[in-house]
């Protein structure tokens, strides 16, 4: 006869490092919405594919045997796709051995900066509403986000008020245009009054540019590999899974100078070291083709006209979008509800799904706008907006 333990329980003890942290709002609202039968433009996915012809190339590599480790950089031949795609748009030199890596997906890489270079006590500066992975991974390396306010309409930067924000352990400035969640896109200005602020000072700059081919209106993406100043301190992200519509590879890259890089791999090679072979090998061949990032701008500006058009009738007032493919909106119009009861009873009741804009504020303001996902099909627009009309 077997015996039997009785499971051993954790000792209360046991305190979490993240107390703050529960599950995200994206996975909320996207069961809230499987639950009910809602069409889901609340998490920022597509629901169209990628062309087979990617598929078919991954599939090549694999039966070629391309199935083992890559190197912890990323493979070569993407890592050669990336330089020169980045010298192409930008103007900026970066070496495929020392200052690229292929990273699993952003929030990976994100997470590897700030690791490699927030201590204890450490402020890095974030631009609220702020993309919910970049507190946590400032707080689990012992720094303390410093909340700058994008304000609505526009969510443009305040750099009178960021002056002031800066003081003697501020290790890092997060930033991240065109901007999650509001779709506001920095301008030249902008990086002007950065490289201003951060000049003669050991900040270093994060800059999350994943929808950095989602530009509308015959503007410019001001990266900051564009200014040498900035990309001489900076860590530059961007996202493969945003730019192919295959989110679910989460393949990513990080450039940075040599220096930065060097700190950046020591954290990378211990998270995951390396990505995904025959993925990173397909990319590169993928990549040969510059229409494919660079016809992105039209393609999602299509989507936001269309999707504007649809919300055209309806009390819903529409806020600027200069770029990535969310379209914020206010509902004061409508109703009086904290955005999060809002949220849930749009997709109860009306059947679509959005996020409510104060999970992306850390005391939870609440200006009563949601940000609604058109990185869809035309009829998903369509019907989105037949029921979007109604409320």
């Amino acid at each position: 006869m077997s015996a039997t333990f009785a499971v051993p329980h954790f000792p209360a003890a046991i305190t979490s490092r993240l107390p703050g942290v529960g599950t995200t709002i994206f996975t909320v609202m996207s069961q809230l919405a499987q639950e009910c039968g809602a069409i889901n433009l609340s998490q920022g996915f597509p629901d169209f594919t990628a062309p087979p012809e990617l598929f078919d190339i991954v599939a090549r590599h694999m039966r070629a045997g391309h199935n083992q480790y890559a190197p912890m950089a990323g493979a070569l031949p993407l890592r050669e796709a990336v330089a020169a795609k980045v010298e192409a748009l930008y103007g900026a030199s970066f070496d495929v051995e020392t200052e690229i890596t292929v990273t699993a997906g952003a929030t990976e890489a994100i997470f590897c900066a700030v690791a490699a270079l927030v201590r204890p006590g450490d402020e890095v500066i974030v631009f609220e509403p702020v993309y919910d992975s970049y507190v946590p991974a400032i707080e689990l390396n012992g720094g303390r986000a410093v909340y700058a306010r994008l304000k609505a309409p526009n969510f443009r930067p305040d750099w009178n008020e960021v002056r002031t924000l800066i003081t003697p352990r501020t290790r890092m400035i997060l930033i991240n245009s065109p901007h999650n969640p509001s779709g506001s896109v920095w301008t030249a200005a902008d990086m002007g009054e950065l490289e201003a602020l951060t000049r003669n000072t050991d900040i270093v700059i994060l800059s999350d540019e994943v929808y950095e081919h989602m530009v509308f209106d015959g503007a410019r993406h001001e990266s900051v590999a564009r200014y040498p100043r900035l990309a001489e301190r900076s860590f530059v992200v961007s996202s493969f899974g945003k730019t192919y519509h295959v989110t679910g590879w989460k393949v990513a890259y990080c450039l940075a100078p040599k220096e930065l890089m060097a700190e950046f791999r020591k954290t990378h090679q211990f998270v995951v070291f390396c990505v995904n072979t025959p993925v990173q090998l397909a990319l590169a061949e993928w990549m040969e083709d510059a229409s494919r990032h660079l016809g992105l701008a039209d393609f999602y500006q299509g989507k936001r006209d269309f999707f504007r058009q649809q919300l055209e009738g309806s009390r819903f007032e529409l806020l600027p979008c200069a770029g990535t493919y969310f379209q914020s909106v206010r509902y004061s119009g409508i109703s009086d509800e904290p955005d999060t009861a809002f949220a849930r009873r749009l997709t109860r009741e009306h059947g679509v799904a959005a996020i409510p804009f104060s999970a992306f504020h850390h005391d939870g303001q609440d200006d009563r706008i949601v940000r609604f996902c058109f990185a869809k099909g035309e009829d998903t627009l369509e019907k989105a907006g037949e029921r979007l009309r109604r409320v």
